[in-house]
């Protein structure tokens, strides 16, 4: 049995001094019992908000909170090397300042010295202080280390505030640790780069209560946006009615209408090394909006009248800057041969760099957990995929971009 675990893999959770350090037991518990061999590394002024003894209950390992005790084991140089993965949430500003400057003056900043593994840094402090200049330019500094630190969330805060610094939630953050450590040592590919992905369906209103839209989910933007987070990009989530919690450390745009989309990805792209447009927009819209519901008339169906809505991806194919990537999607109820070859057609149309075609239909891909596609490439190659979970997809996907980008 002992062998078994130390199979397990080994992570580091350091947790610093903030109110958020509660928000750490969540995380824990998500790891320990997803298999995961956890070593809690609280800060000093951590213990003041979550005791020692809570977090070796929740480990079933001892706290390692200083570097005197177990001397002899020499634990500032072994728990960061030993480590698969190091996580550090809540990351205050005073920590994030400390690694960025190489401070060693604690365990947790001991250990981060000595990781040779992925780092994964979730911040939680004040507005204020996230938007700091020293602040921004220490993220700046980790980042271009290679250490993945993910954007706060929007929100409550202490006492009334809100406002961006609020922990993201800890589903999520497990979530981005998790795909770090499937990658295991492999650089952060997209450290550097802004991603811009859209996910979900647009909603045309017919009247204040109906609206015209689709089945789309969101779920494989959403995807794609928690891989290239993991991959260190950051990444702008254009939503378009999702039900879906925000993935940590993407900066989240909420639309609904395709012109709302239109608008939001046009502006995000001007700064976008790339634009994965997963998104579903309504391919048409209602030519009047009533403003009072629509009221049948002797039992009869009003006639309504359709409009097109722009192609998104078309326009932003036209206006593409120098080195931009554009992933377009394809979503074609005709059988996968036949979707392909709609797929090259839209590939020039759109002027994209990659299309992805996939069949859809009812409980086909939109809602669903996996999806089958092609990914067609404006060089001519093609590349035919299994199967995957809307995950592996993902980084299917932005593998392909991360080689446009190499």
């Amino acid at each position: 049995m002992a062998a078994d675990r130390d199979e397990r893999p080994r992570v580091v959770l350091g947790v610093a001094g903030g109110i958020a350090a509660y928000k750490a037991c969540e995380l824990l518990r998500l790891l320990t019992e997803s298999g995961h061999r956890v070593r809690v590394v609280p800060t000093a002024a951590a213990l003041t908000f979550v005791g020692e003894a809570t977090w070796a209950a929740l480990s079933g390992q001892p706290v390692s909170t200083d570097v005197w005790t177990g001397a002899h084991e020499v634990p500032h140089v072994r728990l960061g090397r030993e480590a698969d993965l190091v996580v550090v949430a809540p990351a205050t500003a005073d920590l994030l300042a400390k690694a960025a400057t190489g401070l060693a003056d604690d365990l947790l900043t001991n250990t981060l010295l000595t990781a040779r593994c992925p780092v994964l840094f979730a911040p939680a402090m004040h507005t204020e202080m996230w938007e700091h200049p020293a602040t921004r330019a220490n993220v700046a500094t980790l980042r271009a280390r290679g250490a993945v630190v993910l954007e706060p969330a929007v929100g409550r805060l202490t006492g009334a505030d809100t406002g961006k610094g609020r922990l993201p939630e800890p589903p999520e953050i497990f979530a981005a640790a998790t795909r770090l450590l499937r990658r295991g040592a492999v650089a952060p590919d997209l450290a550097g780069r802004h991603i811009v992905v859209t996910a979900g369906g647009t909603r045309e209103p017919i009247d204040p209560v109906r609206f015209i839209g689709n089945r789309s989910s969101g779920k494989q933007g959403y995807a794609i946006a928690r891989a290239a987070v993991a991959r260190g990009a950051r990444v702008t989530l254009i939503a378009a009615n999702v039900a879906l919690p925000d993935p940590a450390g993407a900066d989240v745009v909420r639309v609904e209408t395709t012109e709302e989309l239109r608008v939001a990805a046009v502006t995000a792209a001007k700064a976008a090394d790339a634009v994965v447009m997963a998104a579903a927009p309504a391919d048409f819209r209602p030519a009047a909006f009533a403003a009072s519901k629509i009221k049948k008339v002797d039992g009869e169906a009003p006639a309504l009248e359709l409009v097109t809505n722009p192609d998104i991806a078309a326009e932003l194919g036209a206006a593409k800057p120098d080195g931009q990537v554009l992933v377009a999607f394809a979503a074609e109820t005709a059988e996968l041969s036949r979707a392909v070859a709609a797929g090259h057609e839209k590939l020039l149309r759109k002027r994209a760099d990659l299309i992805v075609v996939n069949e859809v239909g009812v409980a086909k891909t939109f809602g669903a957990e996996r999806n089958e596609a092609v990914i067609l490439d404006s060089d001519g190659s093609q590349e035919a995929l299994p199967e995957l979970s809307k995950d592996d997809l993902a980084d299917r996907i932005l593998d392909r971009v991360a080689d446009r980008f190499a």
